[in-house]
């Protein structure tokens, strides 16, 4: 290749989950020993057949769903996010306070976009997600590591040892990925509070709310009748109703922000996929005790991780929930080695720590990903008794 190459963009490390695909290349699994798939968070089967109805019909009675739509997001589902949002987390959200996204991926490009440019600083916990550390090396901001230990949980006065006058925001995924764990309300309205003490925004990625194991509000963020000079929040509706290929999300700020995020969504996407926001529309007016079967779902396979994991010499548990588990490795190989071996030894496809961690911290190399949202318990006794067998 001869044409220039954006440095930030050359520097940038590969799609992991694409990378890990690769490993399946010359690799043949029988019938009697498939492929075990832990690698990718999303689940893998359609919308529920009342939705994909739904959208059928979209499809061949709305012509609107098929032109260009407000840059924003339909008018009724930011009214509807507006609506649940508030009964859900007991705050005043209103219309003018959510905009749709392509994604949630595209709700925390937008986000960082409005708050940050080549040189200042985010402080992402680690393990970290890996899209959001590529955004920001993409936009030339400087990821700042701010390190959980063994309990996953991040620790407000460490955070505020790494602020400097670069640093622009803090953002928290909860429930985590990748480590699982549920953050308490009372930690998060501590980052709130460091992070308006030192005029910071902080991101709240919620895309797994919807399995938290938790019930009643997980936080009290929205309460605060000023929330929105601090908090920006992020969710997806590719979990909570499948429509992972729809590309559906939301971005949840104050409406002077989303003036701004309105210029990045309208050059890169225009507008959001109509027919996915009129399907997110229907699943929140008509699928609320489908979701509740889904998560009850979710939260017993996730009983399962835990109980099997005790049965793997060696093996140590750090975090479980939402649709992960997040767990050391006995192995003294690095995880990006196990890793491979673990595709070609059991059929069993998930990812190395140091695909969640900075080139120099060791932790990686201990650390595996088991997203294991779509294997029920009987995979996961399998993907048990594999593990044993290596």
């Amino acid at each position: 290749m001869t044409t220039p190459i954006n440095p930030r963009m050359a520097h940038t490390f590969p799609p992991p989950v694409m990378e890990a695909r690769r490993w399946l290349d010359g690799v043949t699994f029988t019938d009697d020993n498939p492929l075990i798939n832990v690698s990718q968070a999303a689940p893998v089967a359609p919308p529920p057949e009342p939705l994909r109805k739904a959208i059928a019909d979209f499809a061949l009675n709305q012509p609107e769903a098929h032109l260009y739509g407000p840059v924003l997001g339909l008018p009724e589902l930011r009214a509807e996010v507006a609506h649940q949002w508030s009964l859900a987390y007991g705050g005043d959200i209103r219309p003018d306070h959510v905009a749709i996204t392509s994604g949630c991926n595209q709700a925390f490009a937008a986000a960082i976009s409005t708050l940050a440019g080549q040189g200042d600083e985010v402080i992402l916990p680690t393990p970290w997600y890996f899209n959001h550390k590529m955004w920001l090396d993409m936009q030339g901001v400087t990821t700042v590591p701010l390190a959980t230990g063994s309990d996953l949980m991040p620790d407000p006065e460490a955070a505020e040892k790494l602020i400097t006058g670069k640093t622009k925001a803090i953002a928290l995924v909860t429930p985590n990925n990748p480590g699982g764990v549920e953050y308490l309300g009372a930690l998060l309205g501590q980052f709130m509070a460091l992070c308006r003490k030192h005029n910071l925004a902080l991101i709240v990625d919620e895309t797994y709310r919807d399995f938290d194991g938790r019930s009643g509000r997980p936080h009290a963020l929205f309460s605060d009748p000023d929330w929105a000079d601090t908090l920006i929040h992020l969710y997806s509706f590719s979990k909570a109703f499948r429509l992972t290929g729809h590309r559906v999300g939301a971005v949840i700020a104050d409406e002077g922000r989303l003036t701004e995020i309105e210029k990045f969504l309208d050059t890169v996407a225009i507008c959001p996929n109509q027919l996915g926001q009129y399907a997110a529309l229907w699943g929140l007016r008509n699928l609320t005790n489908w979701l509740a079967g889904e998560r009850l779902e979710i939260l017993d396979r996730r009983a399962a991780m835990e109980e099997g994991f005790p049965s793997l010499n060696g093996w140590r548990l750090l975090g479980c929930g939402a649709y992960f588990a997040y767990a050391e490795h006995p192995f003294a190989e690095s995880s990006a080695d196990l890793a491979k071996r673990l595709v070609r030894d059991t059929a069993v496809l998930m990812l190395p720590g140091t695909m969640f961690m900075p080139e120099d911290d060791p932790a990686g190399a201990r650390q595996m990903r088991i997203a294991f949202a779509n294997i029920d318990r009987s995979g996961i006794n399998t993907l048990f008794q594999r593990l044993s067998n290596l």
